[in-house]
């Protein structure tokens, strides 16, 4: 049993708050043609980068997928700078080159994210192991979704990192599909988690909507990593609320399983609001004001972007060439 504060708890509220709010922000100016490019929006797997995060330091590094903007903000992410970003201006963090689905920020240990589904995790080997190479008392958090466990890349770096012990967390957001395909229409396993036996690594599937099961989980990880013990697989149960991307119309998605999974009892937020209030944590005006301080959050960083300028012509070839 976690022994959480109150603080906590807010904190765990307002970081999903912020990802939902982020996420349906963008998804909406990217459709309505103000933002270029894809939006991949984590609404409904909130639970999952917050509870992970909320066990990582700063010097902890995480490895981000194409639906990414999640773990990014858990980890800390300046949201204006990410708003920038994806508006392609100089403030964001690649200086507008990079867009929505490779943003990274190695000073708060955010190694950045990757379009290419599984790139992240050698990526993540690679980090894990100048971490220990290093000596820094410090783990790597991989995040990944169902479809990239069928993918060589997820075996490969599985076998390596319980070879080698590395400092690292698979964190696999199985959300049941793998872009439009559903997963076991792809793999007879019922659980991904069984897949961690064939590289004599720990397995465990939770609740990837509960962000105390989370958390819980990956701390007990982490302390499976330090006391010598190697690497975890950590499945995550959950849902995405929307389409793959803001171009894609989710024909495939069962309409009875999106509403079931769209309830007050399977959303993230929503259940996380009702515990809150049920055990005397806060009370609903004390959520309802938090709810308003973030959507100003969100309405500022997008005005602050829209006001932000363009990176200058002049400096297009800026961070292509090594200088000798």
């Amino acid at each position: 049993m976690l022994n959480i504060t109150i603080e906590e708890y807010f904190s765990i509220y307002e970081t999903m708050l912020k990802i939902r709010t982020f996420d349906e922000t963008a998804l909406m100016l990217a459709e309505s043609g103000e933002l270029n490019g894809f939006v991949h929006a984590y609404s409904g797997q909130e639970a999952i980068a917050t509870g992970v995060c909320s066990e990582l330091t700063k010097e902890d590094c995480i490895v981000s997928t194409h639906r990414g903007h999640g773990h990014i903000i858990a980890k800390g992410a300046d949201i204006r700078r990410m708003f920038a970003e994806l508006y392609g201006k100089a403030p964001g963090y690649s200086g507008g080159r990079s867009g929505s689905m490779h943003i990274a920020d190695v000073s708060r240990g955010i190694i950045g994210a990757n379009g290419i589904v599984g790139a992240g995790l050698p990526i993540a080997n690679g980090v894990a192991f100048a971490l220990d190479y290093i000596g820094k008392n410090a783990v790597c958090a991989v995040f990944f979704g169902d479809g990239s466990t069928n993918r060589g890349t997820f075996h490969e770096a599985l076998n390596l990192a319980s070879v080698w012990d590395l400092p690292i967390i698979f964190v696999c957001e199985n959300n049941d599909l793998a872009s439009t395909t559903l997963r076991l229409e792809t793999m007879k396993v019922e659980r991904i988690a069984e897949r961690a036996a064939a590289y004599g690594m720990r397995g465990v599937t939770i609740d990837g909507n509960d962000p105390i099961a989370v958390k819980a989980a990956t701390r007990e990880a982490i302390e499976c990593l330090y006391a010598g013990e190697g690497p975890t697989l950590l499945e995550c149960i959950t849902w995405r609320h929307h389409q793959h991307f803001n171009a894609d119309y989710s024909v495939y998605k069962d309409p009875r399983e999106q509403a079931y999974w769209l309830s007050k009892e399977k959303d993230p937020i929503s259940r996380f609001e009702t515990r809150l209030v049920s055990e005397g944590i806060a009370a609903p005006e004390e959520l309802a004001q938090m709810q308003t301080r973030v959507v100003a959050e969100i309405a500022s960083a997008v005005k602050y972007a829209k006001e932000s300028p363009y990176p200058p012509p002049a400096s297009m070839f800026e961070n292509v060439y090594k200088e000798r």
